[in-house]
């Protein structure tokens, strides 16, 4: 995933996109929130599940599809693979299709707003007609979403997601994650998150709810600060959504899920394993 470098007082790290074998091969448990997609080898964590009536999209973030490396994190200047790249989806039986990225919609508008150009990292993949009747649009373990974050957070509030990384193997008992925010950035383009265990390689792009549930956004980087310890940062899905239907993109919205429990402790003891046999396949090739 997106950018990872360091340096002394504050360092932004893309988090890194986990490269792995490019013979990725789908498996059949269902597409969701939280499903490992791999693009040209690299793997991310699925966010959420958009449809604009005609098409159904899964998200991803946009560094995903990055052909630079993890320290270009500028989305106004890194070149990504292009639309029409396939995807393949853990729990897809036939690959999805890059329909959407804004890092090249910013390119394509010479964008210079710096906050956009940082943050803005939202893909989307059309689903296979074939497999539109796998999709489901609920947050594994949390529930949700129930509606779109359109206001931010304060520092002290809490946030929910849901990480998948190759690096767990399938394993995904330690998969939800309870945090807190630090507050908004980048004129409310980002979120500065703490959570329990921060998002490693393989988590990046995956979904997070605010205190009530609503869709905030996409894990996009990594920050390693001195004082301040490791923070994410999340892009602001509202932000992403507008500029999207602002500059040409699909006309897609996001398809609410169920009830939302934010009570629960992050530990997924009903499904601590997803799908190891697909994901060991999807990790060596094979």
């Amino acid at each position: 995933m997106k950018r990872l470098g360091f340096a002394l007082a504050v360092a932004v790290l893309a988090l890194s996109v986990l490269s792995v074998a490019p013979s990725a091969r789908a498996a059949t448990n269902g597409i969701h929130p939280g499903d490992q997609t791999y693009t040209n080898g690299a793997q991310c964590t699925a966010n959420f599940v958009f449809g604009d009536g005609t098409s159904t999209y899964l998200g991803q973030a946009a560094h995903c599809s990055s052909t630079g490396s993890n320290t270009d994190t500028n989305g106004c200047t890194t070149q990504s693979a292009p639309i029409g790249t396939p995807v393949t989806i853990l729990g897809a039986n036939h690959p999805g299709t890059l329909a959407y990225n804004s890092w090249i919609t910013m390119q394509q508008a010479g964008e210079k707003d710096p906050n956009a150009c940082a943050y803005n990292d939202l893909a989307l993949i059309r689903i296979d007609p074939a497999d539109a009747s796998l999709v489901s649009p609920n947050i594994p373990h949390w529930g949700g979403p129930t509606g779109i974050n359109t206001t931010g957070t304060t520092s002290g509030d809490f946030v929910y997601s849901y990480g998948n990384s190759i690096i767990r193997l399938g394993i995904t008992a330690l998969s939800p994650k309870l945090g807190i925010s630090q507050g908004d950035d980048g004129a409310g383009w980002t979120h500065v998150v703490t959570t329990v265990t921060p998002g490693i390689p393989g988590d990046s792009g995956s979904a997070f709810l605010d205190k009530n549930g609503n869709a905030l956004g996409d894990l996009s980087t990594l920050s390693v600060g001195v004082p301040g310890g490791v923070q994410n940062n999340v892009s602001d899905l509202n932000h992403e959504l507008a500029y999207m239907h602002a500059h040409g993109g699909p006309a897609a919205n996001l398809v609410f899920g169920n009830a939302f429990n934010g009570s629960q402790v992050p530990l997924d003891t009903n499904h601590p394993v997803d799908d190891p046999v697909g994901g060991l396949r999807n990790f060596f090739g094979i």
